[in-house]
């Protein structure tokens, strides 16, 4: 079971989850992922809240459905979720990073050597 924050819809983490396990390759294009009522049953969900997430990643084409066969990662969605969050990480996330270690003082060369240190681990 996944813990839920709250300040999205749930049917919007659960499409998040997916985008994550796109990304990291558990599923590649073309294969199928888990029926709405296995990923439902899985992160403890109802099954409508599943069927959202699902209906949203279609109609951004992040997987397609086959009739009587389940849903599939559809080609390029990979790249497709990539572009998306890359865009919203530089636009929003990385702005508000940069704010707040301006107010706590934290240089760029506090960051790298943080970040060098996690790449060794």
């Amino acid at each position: 079971m996944i813990k839920f924050e709250d300040n999205k819809a749930i049917y919007e983490q659960m499409a998040d989850r997916l985008c994550d396990e796109i990304i990291a390759g558990t599923y590649k294009a073309d294969d199928r992922i888990p029926s709405v009522r296995e990923y439902a049953v899985m992160l403890q969900v109802n099954t409508n809240t599943a069927v959202k997430a699902y209906e949203l990643l279609a109609r951004e084409e992040i997987i397609y459905n086959r009739r009587g066969l389940g849903y599939f990662v559809s080609p390029g969605a990979r790249k497709q979720i990539m572009t998306v969050r890359r865009k919203v990480f530089l636009t929003r996330t990385l702005p508000s990073l940069f704010r707040e270690m301006n107010l706590l003082g934290i240089t760029m060369e506090e960051i790298e050597e943080e970040w060098t240190k996690l790449q060794r681990q």
